[in-house]
């Protein structure tokens, strides 16, 4: 036991002192410290210059220092702010002045300080969604302020049940972590796994909600996301109310909210300002996209590569001539042109708005022409690569659209070696995995897989709100029941 303690001795790190962090904050040019010859209580002013807000430093705090004071407490007493403390914590001291706190202490002595908040709030106002665009619903967006996206969901659940905890990550960038639940109706279990797993985090640097997730979820090697990310209040809101769990970092814009289903990835929230009949078609028609984006490449390589006999006698006359003057295989030129399409894709993103439509516009005109003329590519498919590319747009969430993107290379590369067996043994594979595949402990394919009857009235389908009762059976909330079904369904004269 001696051995251990001394060992640990040796290796332990010297103790941090309030005088070293004064000394560390010296080293960087934009700290400064002013010294206030004032009778009686002479005090030092620190900050630095980058973080604090000049203005509210000298109308809220310097006038109001007390010149009588004989204490740090007398003298910060007038002080009309209200984040404000006396601290010898030296790890707290400097926590607080990288925050942008302003520091007092009297000349001569360094073991005590007084903390006043002068932090310069910088960032963007609220506007309309860029991600997740709607046209009906309300166009407010999540911002990079921590404070102002919490009172945007709250504005939306004015209620004392919703719970706010602060949590911090990053051992570098010392990241503010919100993680919201409503009391009552969340799952403890959901809203600790969450907890958990965030304060378990030993990265140097968190500085986005999407890298949090990441670091939280329950399988990291997977393509598939398991926890879905929004820019919208309303959604979080709505999210928040069925049960589910959500967590915002402080400089990112986006909110991070599970456990998820693969079904929610393809709904969007404008489904609920549709009639039902409408929502439940455009649902159906995005996972009808979905498997045409995964699957038309790859059948149209497995059939010219082993099953031509399948191409009807009126289509195989078309093929043939467009694909007389071909040099390469089907498999060659369908990477080609998939490869074209995500460099378009790719480049369209990372230009400015307005260059990136054009890029995307003239280049896919200009190349897809030139390529069927150069006798490197057919245009049948050409029309397939490029259908297939405009289905995987229908997505409503960026994540899931990436996925099924790069889905698309390892079917294409299985129906180039074994033909349509290829393409039902990565489709078995694929469907084994998402068996496997979970959020948050909880089963990723619900309510397909385990069972859930009830909760098919809003997968694949969007049914009547009257038809909703209870809330999903995927986050296990404690309070099930949403309206009381009869009354719901009752019809009342309008005289009555």
């Amino acid at each position: 036991m001696f051995f251990k303690w001394l060992l640990n001795q040796m290796h332990a790190k010297p103790k941090l002192t309030v005088a070293d962090v004064l000394s560390q904050c010296k080293q960087s040019n934009d700290y400064t410290e002013f010294l206030n010859h004032q009778k009686g209580f002479p005090y030092i002013l620190s900050y630095y210059e980058t973080l604090i807000d000049a203005d509210r430093l000298n109308q809220d705090v310097t006038p109001y220092l007390k010149k009588e004071a004989k204490t740090l407490e007398e003298l910060i007493e007038d002080v009309p702010i209200q984040n404000k403390e006396i601290s010898d914590d030296p790890q707290q001291i400097k926590t607080k002045v990288m925050q942008g706190f302003v520091l007092l202490r009297k000349k001569g002595e360094g073991h005590e300080v007084a903390l006043i908040e002068v932090t310069m709030d910088s960032g963007r106002e609220v506007q309309r969604p860029e991600v997740e665009f709607s046209v009906s619903g309300p166009q407010e967006s999540f911002v990079e302020a921590l404070q102002i996206n919490i009172n945007l969901i709250r504005k939306r659940l004015p209620m004392p049940q919703l719970k706010v905890e602060q949590l911090t990550v990053g051992q570098l960038t010392k990241t503010k972590v919100a993680l919201l639940y409503i009391e009552g109706i969340a799952n403890e279990e959901n809203v600790n796994t969450i907890r958990q797993r965030i304060d378990k985090i030993e990265f140097d640097q968190v500085i986005d909600s999407n890298s949090l997730a990441q670091m939280i979820t329950d399988k990291s090697l997977s393509i598939f996301p398991q926890l879905i990310n929004t820019e919208r209040p309303e959604r979080v809101a709505a999210v928040l109310a069925e049960g589910k769990v959500a967590f915002l970092c402080d400089g990112s814009p986006e909110v991070i909210f599970g456990p998820s289903t693969l079904v929610e990835f393809f709904s969007s929230l404008e489904d609920y300002y549709l009639t039902w009949q409408i929502a439940t078609f455009v649902r159906l028609l995005r996972f009808f996209s979905l498997t045409f984006s995964v699957l038309a490449t790859p059948v149209y390589i497995a059939v010219l590569t082993f099953h031509y006999e399948l191409i009807p006698k009126d289509l195989l006359a078309t093929i043939i001539a467009s694909r007389s003057n071909i040099p390469l295989p089907p498999f060659i030129e369908a990477i080609i042109l998939e490869l074209t399409i995500e460099l378009l894709r790719e480049a369209g993103a990372r230009l400015p708005t307005r260059i990136g439509q054009t890029i995307g516009i003239v280049g896919g005109i200009v190349i897809g022409q030139a390529s069927v003329e150069a006798g490197l590519t057919s245009n049948v498919l050409l029309i397939i690569v490029a259908l297939a590319a405009l289905a995987s747009f229908t997505t409503p969430v960026y994540q899931m659209g990436n996925t099924i993107r790069l889905l698309r290379f390892p079917f294409m590369i299985a129906a180039a070696a074994l033909g349509l067996v290829g393409i039902t043994v990565c489709t078995i594979y694929l469907i084994v995995h998402l068996l496997r595949l979970t959020s948050l402990g909880r089963p990723y394919l619900q309510p397909i897989y385990p069972f859930r009857f009830k909760d098919l009235r809003d997968a694949f389908v969007r049914m009547p709100f009257s038809w909703m009762a209870e809330r999903p059976q995927l986050t296990r909330p404690k309070d099930r029941g949403r309206l009381n079904f009869f009354r719901a369904n009752e019809r009342r004269d309008i005289d009555e």
